[in-house]
């Protein structure tokens, strides 16, 4: 669920240590807190139990003093630290979070140019789309994490700013009562969690993306195709392909990638908006805290701070609720986002397929990747909830080719032109319907005519019964009625039996 909120009391803790033993101790996401604690503290056991790391104090007094020393600036300056996110502390844990990185040289930069050049060159003969990419960068992380930040903050704000609207208008009310002179502080130590952990994100998400386009949303500025030269490098090693047909083949994906956002201009808002109209729907269940609080009196609170360890451990927890209007939308950003990334594989391997050796296993390598959890999938799974499916990546990936062979490249690329005519989640599991109906052999039309002949056959029963004369019933086309034997010959002769 967004924003380390649970839909269960219970946790994958087992799971999890498993994952951080496997990856050396530390998480896919970078943070060292669970879903339900994004702060990274543990509040079970005691101070010399196995449920509590001493070494990990100094760190989590130095997180936490960042993170106030980020509110009182932003609070200073009128900027987002009072906002439903604070950006202040994302912005500087992000960069705590990335760490020491190496500054992009020239010859990195020529490569990077040199390669999307080369890739533009090739995608004309695969795509009618024109060229996008005016201009070509390379980026450092921190660079891929500034250029990334006013697009999570669309992502980002609906969600937050509903949860925390929630908040005051779905509090129990002796709860609210109580809470009331606090509620300001409790805005701002909202603010502070999502910008914790939306820093905590980014800081990780910028040193694994290998394009300005790795997470399916462009976050380059309009007409820039840009790429990672130091994750490019990490992502080469160990794959036994040169070094330079990794490059082109991540410079095709970029390129193609601003192809299709460049000249589809309605795509980067209609994904956004579905993330939005996703986020308009959240409410929060307050009935298991609620329950909770009736059974302990708040005096015993203060005079037993045992009574607060209880009531955490008790597995309450604030859980957002998915109204099927959400998982509609969900499914419908799913959905695009599996289209964008199929359309951008079928025109990467159509142009390279014959020039580049490595391109049938660097595209299986993405799809792994993919598969695997990489970034687009951890950030959507942290941010609104979802997890793309690779599933549906490979059939949307079909789809288009199949599309391709049953008609040709510029129709394949027309479907781009407006929302109302691209597949949706039943096209892509069933892709001749989506064809018969894009090359006029739909066979809808014959049914809608079938049903217009049996209607016009029904309103001409119905008025022969008002004219006083009885249709045909079902008796006179029986074995007793008039029919033409198999031995008669003569059809005017009449003879019936």
């Amino acid at each position: 669920m967004p924003f380390g909120f649970s839909p269960s009391p219970g946790d994958d803790d087992d799971d999890r240590r498993k994952d951080d033993k496997s990856s050396g101790g530390s998480s896919s996401s970078g943070s060292g807190g669970t879903p339900n604690n994004p702060f990274g503290f543990n509040l079970g056991g005691d101070m010399g139990g196995a449920g509590f790391d001493p070494s990990q104090l100094g760190q989590m007094l130095s997180q936490l003093g960042q993170m106030i020393s980020g509110m009182g600036s932003g609070m200073a300056t009128g900027g987002s630290g009072g906002g439903p996110v604070n950006y202040s502390v994302a912005g500087n844990l992000a960069r705590q979070q990335i760490g020491d990185f190496t500054p992009v040289s020239d010859g990195e930069r020529t490569a990077v140019t040199e390669s999307v050049r080369l890739a533009e060159l090739w995608l004309d003969d695969a795509t009618t789309l024109p060229a996008g990419a005016t201009r070509s960068e390379a980026w450092t992380p921190v660079e891929w994490m500034e250029a990334a930040m006013p697009t999570f903050k669309r992502l980002c704000d609906p969600v937050a700013q509903q949860i925390s609207n929630t908040w005051s208008t779905s509090m129990p009310e002796e709860m609210a009562q109580m809470a009331g002179p606090m509620m300001g502080m409790l805005t701002q130590m909202g603010g502070m969690a999502f910008g914790t952990q939306l820093g905590q994100g980014l800081g990780q998400l910028a040193k694994e993306v290998l394009t300005s386009t790795d997470i399916g949303l462009p976050i380059a500025p309009a007409g820039t195709a840009a790429l990672l030269p130091e994750a490019i490098a990490r992502f080469d090693d160990g794959l036994e392909i040169p070094s330079q047909e990794v490059m082109v083949f991540l410079a095709a994906r970029e390129a193609a990638y601003v192809r299709l956002f460049t000249h589809v201009p309605w795509l980067r808002e209609r994904l956004l908006a579905t993330v939005e109209e996703y986020a308009r729907g959240i409410t929060i269940d307050f009935s298991g805290i609620e329950r909770a609080a009736t059974e302990i009196d708040p005096m015993q609170l203060l005079s037993d701070p045992s009574k607060i360890e209880e009531l955490m451990a008790s597995g309450t927890s604030f859980e957002p609720t998915t109204t099927e209007e959400q998982k509609a939308a969900l499914g419908r950003l799913e959905t695009l986002l599996a289209l964008v990334e199929g359309w951008v594989e079928q025109v990467v391997g159509d142009a390279l397929s014959d020039r580049i050796p490595s391109t049938a296993a660097l595209t299986e390598t993405m799809r792994r990747r993919r598969a695997t959890g990489g970034p687009a999938e951890q950030t959507f799974a942290t941010l609104v909830g979802l997890e793309l499916r690779p599933r549906k990546l490979r059939e949307a990936s079909t789809l288009w080719q199949r599309v391709k062979e049953s008609t040709d490249t510029a129709t394949r690329d027309g479907v781009w032109a407006h929302p109302d005519l691209l597949p949706d989640g039943d096209d892509i599991d069933n892709p001749a319907a989506f064809i018969d109906r894009l090359i006029g052999g739909d066979t809808t039309s014959f049914e809608e005519a079938f049903a217009e002949l049996e209607k016009s056959l029904a309103d001409d029963d119905t008025d022969a019964i008002e004219s006083g004369d009885q249709p045909p019933t079902e008796s006179d086309s029986s074995d007793g009625g008039a029919h033409e034997e198999p031995g008669d010959t003569d059809p005017d002769a009449g003879d019936t039996k």
